[in-house]
């Protein structure tokens, strides 16, 4: 394993993980964890960087005009050694660039960088692609982390909820327990008003998806305890996943989707794909504040 990175400041310190650029761990001032255990009975993943792609492909491949290429689920840069650029006590930068390994089953110049960096009780992850080729670059970038649930701080985990900053009364969407590509059928959603109760039953098929969010932040946790604030002003879709009984509850900020069954069409056609001109960068926001009881 690659050695961790920590940064501190004033209330937290976050561990990174080189491998993906990963947030494995986000603590307190009283070393209470606020991350998922990965233990392996359940998941591994702490919080990985899903690019070029957000969960499956029809068939694991997808075509760019008249090419195929396979990629495999989430894609590739949560198990790629990203570079340290910037360092310092409560920050700290990684960079990945495309390199023949990623032409393979990628074929574009890209640089995506990680920034981390701490501010008082918030944890602020900024995901920055920018397109140095000479043609549209076609990605797509999602978060994955795995928050613990129970939060420490004495809530029960019965007691947590999921509150959206909007109401969210639009259908929300399934993958198929199969191959994991989206549903094309829609299914009412769980949240009543902003309120959402994770139960383990929710998650027998699979994550919740919602591809018409109204909302760009949420809240987890039990009332009268510890809760974690999640902004992200830039991603337009969510998913809400765990292994049913697991100890963790993963909050997903995504910029891109799974297949649509039966989508055979090119790449840069996909929803939730975006086309970087060359030249052009474009960063993607999460922020995590640990609201203390």
């Amino acid at each position: 394993m690659t050695d961790l990175i920590s940064i501190t400041a004033g209330a937290l310190t976050a561990r990174i993980n080189p491998l993906g650029a990963e947030l494995w761990s986000l603590t307190d001032a009283q070393g209470r964890e606020y991350m998922t255990d990965a233990d392996p009975a359940f998941w591994t993943g702490h919080a990985p960087v899903l690019f070029p792609v957000v969960g499956e492909l029809n068939g694991g491949k997808y075509l760019l005009g008249d090419n195929e290429y396979a990629l495999a689920r989430h894609g590739f840069a949560r198990k790629s050694v990203f570079e340290v650029v910037e360092s310092g006590a409560d920050l700290v930068r990684f960079r990945l660039t495309d390199s023949e390994a990623t032409r393979a089953v990628y074929p574009f110049a890209f640089v995506l960088e990680l920034e981390y960096r701490l501010e008082g009780a918030t944890l602020h992850v900024a995901a920055t692609v920018s397109n140095p080729g000479e043609e549209p670059l076609p990605f797509s970038l999602g978060f994955h982390p795995a928050f613990a649930w129970p939060l420490p701080g004495g809530g029960a985990k019965a007691d947590h909820v999921v509150s959206f900053a909007e109401p969210e009364p639009e259908p929300i969407r399934r993958l198929s327990q199969s191959a994991g590509l989206l549903l094309a059928q829609t299914f009412p959603t769980p949240v009543t008003g902003h309120h959402l109760i994770p139960d383990a039953g929710l998650f027998e098929a699979d994550a919740i998806v919602w591809d018409q969010l109204a909302s760009r932040s949420v809240t987890f946790g039990a009332p009268g305890a510890a809760q974690i604030a999640l902004a992200f002003p830039d991603t337009p879709m969510l998913g809400i996943w765990q292994k049913p009984g697991a100890p963790f509850l993963c909050i997903e900020p995504w910029q891109g989707i799974a297949d649509p069954e039966g989508f055979n069409g090119d790449f840069r056609e996909k929803p939730g794909v975006v086309l970087l001109e060359p030249s052009e960068t474009r960063s993607l926001r999460m922020d995590v504040t640990v609201l203390a009881e």
